[in-house]
């Protein structure tokens, strides 16, 4: 069984805890194997947050030993207790325990400021990482061993991520579950959940928006909203340019370098993700033809073809 532990530090933000456990909660009530804990980075069994709301029935980090199967979510906390050295001082048993349970194996998460605490413990030293955007300089002053990504939502390395905020949080928890589970039953948690965070209202719900808008570009963000809210038409990357305001080829080079792929290749994605959602959703291949803009179902057998490791077991056509 997989555990999914919720450390709760003193001044920590409750969308921290709260968006991610909620997402793994409904994990669990769709069947995964897996049981929740909620852990205080001290010795008392109540912790206060920022805002007041107090959690209660806590168990302390030392009654814990985590192993390869468990994943550790680490929350933010208030702004002025990240360059606090009496918290810092304070926390050394508790940092050396964080350290010892990636050592041993355990997947570790940090949502918004909790990348400081995962920095302090000593996890960032030479890799990638993200974090709130307000406290970017302060990272970099305290921590210039590890590489600021400014333009990231989260930031992968092995079994360590860190996001830039609550939200991107929760988005970094259901791409760890799609990891773990797949994209039929990330989808099913997606929808339970109404994730929309940071999409068009016809973007599909997982790998694309995970994949190629795990970036901070307005300007491309609204390009890659109008070509989902397009996708039934033929639309050229000049009427893509002229709606985002910019130039056909800046708009190439630009989308190119923020995404990592081309817009003819993002359109492709965009249908097979969509049509993977439609058909899971028992749409007939007809429907789903055209509500991908492709022009008949043997063209949407032939791209589902050349996409089949994303195609749930049901949906084959």
């Amino acid at each position: 069984m997989k555990g999914i532990y919720f450390l709760i530090p003193p001044e920590t933000h409750p969308l921290d805890i709260i968006g991610p456990a909620q997402l793994f909660y409904e994990c669990k009530e769709f069947g995964a194997d897996i049981d929740l804990y909620f852990v205080s980075s001290t010795m008392d069994d109540e912790v206060v947050s920022t805002i007041g709301l107090g959690f209660s029935r806590l168990t302390s980090y030392k009654s814990f030993e985590l192993t390869t199967e468990d994943i550790l979510i680490v929350p933010g906390i208030k702004f002025s207790l990240l360059n606090n050295a009496s918290f810092k001082k304070e926390s050394h048993e508790f940092y050396n325990w964080l350290k010892r349970q990636y050592d041993k194996g355990a997947t570790v998460v940090s949502v918004c400021t909790g990348a400081f605490i995962l920095a302090d413990a000593g996890l960032l030293k030479g890799k990638k990482a993200t974090t709130h955007w307000k406290t970017f300089d302060l990272f970099e002053k305290k921590f210039p061993e590890t590489e600021l990504l400014k333009n990231r939502l989260f930031v992968e390395n092995e079994r360590i991520y860190t996001s830039a905020g609550m939200l991107s949080g929760i988005d970094l928890c259901l791409y760890l579950v799609e990891k773990e589970y797949g994209i039929k039953f990330a989808i099913e948690v997606a929808k339970e959940v109404v994730m929309y965070l940071r999409r068009g209202d016809s973007d599909p719900q997982l790998s694309i928006f995970l994949q190629y808008r795990n970036h901070l570009d307005a300007r491309i963000h609204d390009a890659q909203d109008y070509i989902s809210k397009n996708l039934e038409q033929a639309v050229t990357i000049e009427d893509i340019a002229e709606a985002v305001n910019m130039s056909g080829r800046n708009l190439t080079r630009l989308f190119k370098k923020t995404t990592g792929i081309t817009i003819g290749d993002y359109q492709t994605k965009l249908r097979v993700e969509q049509s993977v959602h439609l058909l899971a959703e028992g749409y007939t291949k007809e429907y789903v033809a055209e509500k991908c803009g492709l022009k008949s179902t043997n063209q949407l057998r032939t791209l589902l073809k050349r996409y089949q490791d994303v195609i749930p077991v049901n949906s084959s056509v």
